[in-house]
């Protein structure tokens, strides 16, 4: 009697310290919920949510209204539900102009968009300068690399693009993963940060193959009609580039590296270094560059919302959740609706947010505050609405716990024979063998974070998903592709909750009747669970 006694109060423990566990009102993030939602905000009427059109706007005030009337607190840095963030797109100007001068006394007067054309986020203006080849630009003082030095100080800076060991998946570089030092523009501010007065850029041609027509890649770069898409930039960004900057054709660049007795191939190889390529002057090599690039403001908007902490201290601090609810638009008649991309993590967030606000009003708040982020234009840039956050944020990036961001929750990773450049790094996988699959990323970054989730995922009744942890080193590049990465870059961690790519995504097919919202319900339980375990913990991942 007295054993069965002990089992008995045990068993109630156990009960008791699991329901003190448990967040409050999981169980009210309902699939009947998630899929009213998503029917609507991927209907037609929205027309794919594409960043600058009404439609996008529509579905930012969608997310704004729900926000606010689950009574919870505007969250952007202005007091407002929406915190305006501001694109640029480039248009060609018409004063573009390139000449080289060569030892021996040659001057080659080039043609725009035929031997070169500027970089969209070049400034306008004319510098004229001796040459210095600077392998990859780089400059990466945690990694102790740096391929400028003092040499690129009153010139212009001759650089690859791309990364050192961007094949290997021991590079300190993200491994397989494009870096972020190796992006152009953040290329561009560490060589003019280094004293250069303007930047030409050319391709690594040891990695990767030079254009066969280099005329018609730069005609593609600035086509003559408008693309349906613009391509943008942060303006704050663009507006820190104070030199001109252009791409040369490598047939150009083999005729002004000559005269150091090396090709363009044999010093694309040499910049394959550790901790940087010590800059090669170009004796006798002095470019005139002119560039002319009209820039144009586009408004765009993150909806942010929070609801504040119960501890006098912790209220300070701040965990985010996070999704993104722009799409690839409409073209014509064929309508992108972005169901899973990111539909999907956009309605999750809303009933995440919700389930906060009965559980606030029910007088059960989190210990820190918890911020909720739907950001604009992730597919332009991209993600250029979370990195405006990281710039101008809510909460000190030193004070936030933790992103848990949402992006694609709806579907079963799906990678066919022949499935393009989307796919390009993945295996071949069937939707079956991924029914009960959910993809963690960042989990590499922060393991303490990632086994926060995965005790979540054990530990709450009717969850019980597949994590898999498999694409943080992987050369699809996935770990960049959604908006966790700017708060890894900013050292915040984070993780992205990810069911996987699909036949449909990015195209008309992305629909709402498609999406399992059985498993989306339970991933959205898991998040908010996480999230709950994050805003009341003691301590913080590290």
């Amino acid at each position: 009697m007295r054993k069965a006694l002990t089992l008995l109060l045990c068993a109630a423990a156990v009960v008791r310290l699991s329901a003190q566990a448990a967040a409050p009102f999981n169980d009210s993030i309902r699939l009947a919920d998630l899929k009213a939602d998503l029917f609507y905000l991927a209907g037609d009427g929205f027309k794919g949510r594409l960043v600058g059109t009404p439609e996008n706007a529509l579905a930012a005030e969608f997310v704004r209204s729900r926000f606010e009337r689950a009574g919870l607190k505007p969250g952007a840095p202005n007091g407002s539900f929406i915190q305006t963030t501001q694109l640029m797109v480039a248009s060609l100007g018409s004063q573009n102009a390139l000449s080289v001068s060569l030892p021996g006394g040659a001057t080659l007067d080039l043609k725009p968009e035929q031997d070169f054309y500027p970089q969209r986020f070049s400034a306008s203006g004319s510098v004229k300068a001796q040459v210095v080849y600077a392998g990859f630009g780089i400059h990466a003082p945690a990694l102790g690399y740096d391929d400028y030095g003092d040499r690129v100080k009153g010139r212009i800076a001759l650089i690859l693009e791309h990364e050192p060991g961007e094949r290997d998946p021991n590079s300190p570089f993200d491994g397989v993963v494009t870096a972020e030092a190796a992006v152009a523009i953040k290329k561009v501010l560490a060589a003019q940060e280094k004293g250069a007065l303007g930047v030409l850029f050319v391709t690594d041609v040891h990695n990767h193959p030079a254009p066969a027509n280099f005329e018609a890649a730069a005609r593609a770069f600035w086509p003559a009609q408008a693309p349906r898409i613009d391509r943008f930039t942060l303006a704050s960004w663009a507006d820190r580039v104070r030199v001109p900057v252009g791409q040369i054709s490598p047939a150009l660049a083999e005729l002004m590296v000559r005269g150091t007795g090396r090709s363009l191939l044999d010093l694309s190889k040499a910049a394959e270094t550790d901790r940087g390529f010590v800059g090669l002057a170009l004796d006798g090599v002095e470019a005139t560059l002119a560039t002319s690039v009209n820039r144009h403001i586009v408004p765009d908007r993150n909806v942010l919302a929070y609801l504040e902490g119960a501890d006098p201290t912790l209220k300070d601090e701040v965990v985010i959740v996070s999704a993104h609810y722009d799409h690839e638009g409409a073209d014509g008649a064929v309508i992108y609706s972005g169901a899973d991309d990111d539909g999907s993590g956009t309605v999750a967030l809303i009933e995440i947010a919700e389930a906060y606000a009965m559980a606030a009003a029910a007088g059960q708040r989190p210990r820190r505050s918890v911020l909720f982020a739907c950001w604009g234009s992730e597919e332009r840039g991209p993600l250029l609405g979370a990195w405006a956050y990281t710039e101008n944020p809510t909460f000190p990036l030193a004070r936030t716990v933790a992103v848990l961001n949402m992006d694609m929750i709806g579907r079963n990773e799906e990678v066919q024979v022949g499935g393009g450049p989307r796919f390009n790094g993945l295996e071949v996988q069937t939707a079956e063998s991924n029914r009960n699959a959910l993809n963690i990323l960042g989990y590499s970054r922060h393991p303490e974070l990632s086994a926060t989730v995965e005790k979540a995922n054990r530990s709450t009744v009717g969850i019980g998903l597949e994590l898999k942890m498999r694409y943080d080193n992987n050369s699809s590049n996935l770990l960049r592709r959604s908006d966790q990465w700017p708060f890894l870059q900013n050292g915040v961690p984070a993780l992205w909750f990810h069911t996987g790519l699909h036949p449909d995504y990015h195209t008309q097919y992305d629909r709402p009747e498609k999406i399992n919202y059985e498993k989306m319900e339970r991933i959205a339980r898991l998040v908010h669970q996480a999230s709950w375990v994050l805003a009341n913990q003691d301590g913080r991942p590290k």
